[in-house]
């Protein structure tokens, strides 16, 4: 059984992540967590038109559990709304008696925090970053990306309505790209077609996409080998076939060039963390 992890915060995109999460974790039987992520505990002034200010504690504190109760009943509503919401799991969701959900409010003070704590789970699904907004952060996504150890399902801005159907695994022969996909071998096997896409102009020195193809067939995956003329922008690209085959979940490994360079240059992993419309699993 797999274990999923979904941070909390009371942000718009809450909803897209809840049910991206939610989706992910029915469709493979997953038991899941929420944790609420809380504001970082070394933030001891508010910053006030007369400067800095001290922090009103009891204040401070209502506004915390406030905001723990909003998003924990979030949490609770989208269980329900996916059928994961009863007392224990049925025979798909674990063991008779242990319990197919869970919500911890002191899991987590911050990115670093959460990065460790993700370390207990498959996979950790975070929205996507939104710069126009204080949440999602870019900052947290890439943390528990880098941090982990695990995979990171990035949920786009409106939950599919599917997940794992139709599965795109963007190959650029890259050791980023050949760890995701080991990770993502539980959801490859319950897939309906697996396409292993590569981008002309977007490989590095590694196996060709033909290759991986035989490979999982080898393991009894039923891949297809699908390559493209690049047009400059491998991102584009990958998100491109990704609508024109209907897939409703993306693997790819992150980074392969540096953060450094992707801030500077830009890169693929930097433009579908901005602009993927479909669920992405990622791991560096």
């Amino acid at each position: 059984m797999l274990s999923v992890l979904i941070p909390v915060e009371d942000c718009e995109m809450l909803p897209a992540v809840l049910g991206t999460g939610m989706r992910f974790a029915r469709r493979y039987g997953a038991y899941v967590e929420g944790a609420w992520l809380r504001p970082d505990p070394t933030a001891a002034a508010f910053q006030t038109d007369m400067g800095a200010a001290p922090v009103v504690l009891p204040d401070l504190e209502r506004e915390t559990w406030e905001a723990v109760a909003k998003t924990r009943d979030a949490f609770r509503e989208a269980l329900a709304a996916h059928g994961l919401g009863g007392p224990g799991p049925g025979p798909e969701l674990g063991r008779p008696g242990m319990p197919a959900s869970n919500f911890r409010s002191d899991a987590a003070a911050g990115d670093a925090d959460l990065a460790r704590y993700a370390r207990l789970f498959d996979v950790a699904v975070l929205g996507q970053p939104d710069p126009r907004a204080a949440a999602p952060r870019r900052s947290t996504f890439e943390t528990v990306l880098f941090e982990s150890g695990r995979p990171v399902l990035l949920a786009p801005p409106v939950a599919p309505e599917t997940i794992g159907d139709t599965v795109v695994v963007a190959w650029n022969g890259s050791t980023e790209t050949a760890r995701t996909l080991a990770f993502a071998r539980p959801l490859l096997q319950d897939a309906r077609r697996i396409v292993i896409l590569s981008v002309e102009g977007g490989m590095v020195d590694g196996p060709e996409g033909t290759d991986v193809v035989r490979a999982l067939r080898r393991v009894g995956l039923n891949a297809e080998a699908r390559h493209v003329a690049g047009d400059g922008d491998t991102g584009r690209s990958i998100l491109r076939e990704c609508r024109t085959l209907g897939a409703d979940l993306l693997i790819k490994g992150a980074y392969t060039q540096s953060r450094l360079r992707q801030m500077i240059f830009g890169g693929a992993t930097s433009l579908i963390i901005q602009m993927a419309h479909l669920p992405v699993l990622m791991a560096h």
